[in-house]
C-alpha cells in the first residue's frame, strides 16, 4: 500500500537469457536501482534457454537473497521467443517489462516506461535513435532488414524497435492468447493494438562478454527477419503470382521469336533457349522457397507441440 492507502503496483520484469553470468550481477544491481524509482513491487523473471555456464549457479544465490528473483530453466534451448513467452505466462505483474540481459538496453530507462503506462498507454515499445559501438554494416543490413519488413507488414511496424517494452496486464494477456508456433513478439505486440506510445534511446555496446546472435555468422537474425515477413505480410505470395505471369509472357516470346527465327531460316540460339530455361528454373524455385516458408509456418501452428518445455522453477509458488 501507499502512503495514501493506494494499492501499489506492481511490475514484472521478464530477461530471457543464455551464457551471461559475466553480466547477471550486474544487471540485478542497476534494475534495482531503476525499478526504485518507479514506487511499485516488482518480480524479476529469469529464463534460462538451458545455459551451460554459471548463470544458473549465481541465480540460485541471488534467489536465495531475494525473493523478488526467480528463474525459469528450459529443458533445453528453445529461443528467445520462446522463452519470453514463458516468462509473460508466469509474470503476475499489473504490468510486464522485458528485455534482454547483455545491458544494450539500459535498465535506467524502465522508470521512462512505466510513466507512460501509468498515463493510459498499453504497450510502450522503445526505439533507437543510435547504436553505440556497433559496425556500419551491422547497422546497414539490421536497418535494411527493418524497412524491408515494415515496408511488407500488413501492420504498421516501426523501424528501429527492439525487444525493449512494456506491456500492460491487458496487453500482456491478449499476447498469450495469440498460439503462434514461431511468433515473431515484436510484431505480434503491435499487432495487439490497443494505445501504443514509443519511446526514444541510444542503444548501449555489450557489457560484458561475447555476443551470441552475431548477424553475419548466425543463423537467429535470418530466423526473426523470416518470421516477421511471414508473419504479417502476403506480399511474398504476390511475388510468385507477378513472377509466373512474366515467366509465362516471357516464355511465350520466346517461343514467338524462336518460330519466327525457323520461318526465316535463322539459327534458334541455342544460348537464348539455355537462359530461357535457366530463367523458367529460377523462377520456380523462387516460388517453392517462398510457400515453403509459409507452409513451413502452417505446420508449425497446426502439429499441436508446445512452445517450450519448462525443466525447473526457482522462486514461483
Amino acid at each position: 500500500m501507499t502512503s495514501d492507502g493506494k494499492q501499489r503496483d506492481r511490475l514484472s520484469v521478464v530477461l530471457s537469457f543464455r551464457n551471461e553470468e559475466q553480466v547477471i550481477p550486474e544487471l540485478i544491481r542497476r534494475l534495482g536501482e531503476a525499478l526504485a524509482e518507479c514506487d511499485a513491487d516488482y518480480e524479476l523473471i529469469f529464463v534460462n534457454d538451458d545455459s551451460t555456464d554459471r548463470s544458473l549457479e549465481i541465480l540460485r544465490a541471488q534467489a536465495a537473497a531475494d525473493s523478488r528473483v526467480k528463474v525459469i530453466t528450459m529443458s533445453r534451448r528453445f529461443g528467445i521467443s520462446e522463452c519470453l513467452i514463458a516468462g509473460i505466462e508466469r509474470a503476475r505483474g499489473d504490468a510486464v517489462i522485458y528485455l534482454d540481459c547483455d545491458l544494450q538496453d539500459p535498465p535506467e530507462l524502465i522508470p521512462a516506461l512505466v510513466a507512460e503506462w501509468r498515463k493510459g498507454a498499453d504497450v510502450v515499445y522503445t526505439v533507437r535513435t543510435r547504436r553505440v559501438d556497433e559496425s556500419r554494416l551491422k547497422i546497414l543490413i539490421t536497418r535494411l532488414a527493418y524497412r524491408l519488413i515494415a515496408s511488407l507488414s500488413e501492420v504498421a511496424l516501426p523501424i528501429e524497435a527492439g525487444d525493449f517494452r512494456l506491456l500492460s496486464r491487458r496487453a500482456a494477456n491478449e499476447l498469450l492468447r495469440l498460439a503462434e508456433g514461431d511468433p515473431y513478439v515484436r510484431g505480434l505486440t503491435i499487432w495487439i493494438g490497443f494505445r501504443q506510445v514509443a519511446v526514444p534511446y541510444e542503444r548501449q555496446p555489450r557489457f560484458a562478454g561475447q555476443g551470441h546472435f552475431p548477424i553475419l555468422t548466425s543463423a537467429n537474425p535470418v530466423k526473426a527477419f523470416l518470421a516477421g515477413v511471414t508473419a504479417f505480410s502476403m506480399v511474398p505470395l504476390y511475388l510468385i503470382l507477378i513472377l509466373g505471369l512474366l515467366g509465362t509472357a516471357l516464355g511465350a516470346l520466346g517461343l514467338a521469336a524462336s518460330a519466327l527465327a525457323a520461318v526465316l531460316g535463322a539459327a534458334a540460339g541455342g544460348t537464348a533457349l539455355a537462359f530461357f530455361y535457366l530463367l523458367l528454373w529460377a523462377t520456380l524455385m523462387t516460388a517453392l522457397g517462398i510457400v515453403g516458408i509459409y507452409v513451413s509456418r502452417i505446420y508449425r501452428d497446426v502439429r499441436g507441440r508446445p512452445r517450450y518445455i519448462v525443466a525447473d522453477t526457482i522462486g514461483f509458488e
